[in-house]
């Protein structure tokens, strides 16, 4: 499986953004999905994963509410819509993929994208 991250860019606090997370391979559709961030110079952290099927979604505290998680099936390709955006949520964001056992654990996933930059002025 390959992912390939896009959306990102430069955005006023308060404002959205859409990232997209394209796939290649057909199993994609059996592995939990996730995006981490990585905001500069601290370790990255979980944002948003749902189960393969999609039945289960999980969010980190710091963006409840704000972000949500989706997916097109038919277009092999995962979604984080990002609105009321705050400076603090300026990271390079991943979205990732794998056979997940606990979904905050980067370690779990086995697929990676290569990242998209989040800048969020004030």
């Amino acid at each position: 499986v390959q992912l390939q991250a896009s959306g990102g860019g430069l955005v006023q606090a308060g404002g959205s953004l859409r990232l997209s997370c394209a796939a290649s391979g057909r199993t994609f559709s059996s592995y939990f999905k996730g995006w981490f961030r990585r905001p500069p110079g601290k370790e990255r952290e979980f944002v948003a994963a749902f189960s393969w099927n999609g039945y289960s979604t999980y969010y980190a505290d710091f963006v409840k509410g704000r972000f949500t998680i989706s997916r097109d099936n038919a277009k092999n390709t995962v979604y984080l819509q990002m609105n009321s955006l705050k400076p603090e949520d300026t990271a390079v964001y991943y979205c990732a993929a794998g056979s997940v056992s606990y979904y905050r654990r980067e370690d779990d996933y086995d697929y990676w994208g290569q990242g998209t930059l989040v800048t969020v002025s004030s």
